[in-house]
């Protein structure tokens, strides 16, 4: 049993097209399990979509700019916080044109509802009897804190608390990490696109497992990311300016 788990792809083509060829060139996979986070802000939400929709076996979790897309949330800051703090004006806006851009995008592909119905997690138990869960943020949530490398362990392990697993694997910091908290194993994924430090590489995990255990390979894997912020350019996204400073390394 061979499987590429992913997360974050943002509306990245470029950067999900490089890891779909890696995990090929690693002699393929059996599934695919995708963590959130699929269309939101990047420049090509169909297209990722698109190529979602064509891979086998794959079973798919909600992120939370996912929620924020089909429920006309959005991310920080609110208003509130822009009356608070006027300097946040340029993010306001900016999350909110890119964001109703998106869903725009969704909508026209018809896939606002597949979107709005994706289930928060995914349990499954492994050959060697390992109790894997798959979810966006946390056990039990797509958004909040999250797990980042640095973090207070017994703030971890509060979140992990409950989660009735021995392997968790997680996204939405754009951090990957792999720790051992309590009798838990973490895994964060890292992210496919949107990278967060000074690695611009998109980043999955392939799982192999068997009945006599498992192994998890962190993958790491080149992109162009000058192409993406042509793209952005070349479209008129609305968030042009932010994307690309992700994809320079500037995040």
């Amino acid at each position: 049993m061979r499987v590429a788990i992913l997360s974050d792809i943002h509306g990245n083509l470029v950067a999900l097209d490089a890891v779909l060829a890696d995990s090929a060139a690693q002699g393929g996979v059996d599934f695919f399990w995708l963590l959130g986070d699929y269309v939101a802000l990047g420049p090509n939400p169909a297209g990722v979509l698109k190529r979602l929709e064509q891979l086998p076996n794959a079973l798919f979790t909600r992120g939370n700019t996912d929620r924020y897309v089909a429920a006309n949330e959005r991310p920080f800051p609110l208003q509130q916080d822009v009356q608070e703090n006027p300097d946040l004006l340029i993010r306001y806006v900016n999350m909110n044109m890119g964001f109703a851009w998106t869903k725009g995008a969704v909508t026209a592909v018809n896939k606002l509802n597949w979107l709005a119905n994706l289930p928060l997690e995914h349990r499954t138990t492994l050959p060697d009897g390992t109790r894997c869960l798959g979810v966006h943020a946390a056990p039990g949530t797509d958004d909040g804190a999250g797990f980042k490398p640095g973090m207070d362990t017994a703030q971890m392990a509060a979140q992990l608390a409950g989660c009735a697993a021995d392997l968790v694997f997680v996204g939405h910091t754009h951090q990957r990490m792999d720790e051992q908290i309590g009798a838990v194993h973490l895994v964060n994924l890292g992210s496919v696109s949107n990278p967060v430090g000074g690695d611009l590489r998109a980043k999955y995990v392939i799982l192999t497992a068997d009945e006599t255990g498992h192994t998890i390979e962190p993958r790491f894997v080149d992109y162009d990311h000058q192409a993406v912020i042509d793209e952005l350019e070349i479209i008129g996204h609305p968030s042009a300016a932010f994307i690309s400073q992700f994809m320079r390394g500037e995040m």
